[in-house]
């Protein structure tokens, strides 16, 4: 599995830093944001080093696709009933700030539209 020794999810991914784990399998990590943007505010990653979602190849549908349904498990699991927010930010100006692939899973609050 291909990481990146200088990315800070890579190295959360190798326990070199720690975060709250809130999910975990072979291929998947999932804790908790450190600077939260709302009551619930997850991270949801590939284990793998893909660095945006426009980076993620036709081989990597299965894995793109798990990352929601784990994101779907968590807000069952966080009763997030009233609904939440899936986001995924690609590039720079779209506000990607860590060059790792990952999904926001962000609930216990009302959200406005647009976003930003």
């Amino acid at each position: 599995m291909q990481r990146d020794p200088e990315c800070l999810f890579c190295r959360i991914v190798s326990g070199e830093i720690p975060c709250e784990k809130v999910y975990e399998d072979a291929d998947i990590l999932a804790f908790a944001d450190i600077h939260p943007q709302a009551p619930v505010h997850v991270l949801i990653i590939p284990k793998e080093h893909i660095p945006t979602v426009a980076d993620a190849a036709a081989d990597k549908t299965l894995l793109l696709g798990r990352l929601i349904q784990i994101a779907n498990s968590i807000a069952k699991e966080q009763e997030l009933i009233f609904g939440y927010r899936l986001v995924i930010n690609c590039r720079k100006d779209a506000g990607q700030e860590v060059f790792h692939l990952h999904v926001h899973l962000l609930g216990g609050r009302k959200f406005a539209w647009p976003p930003g």
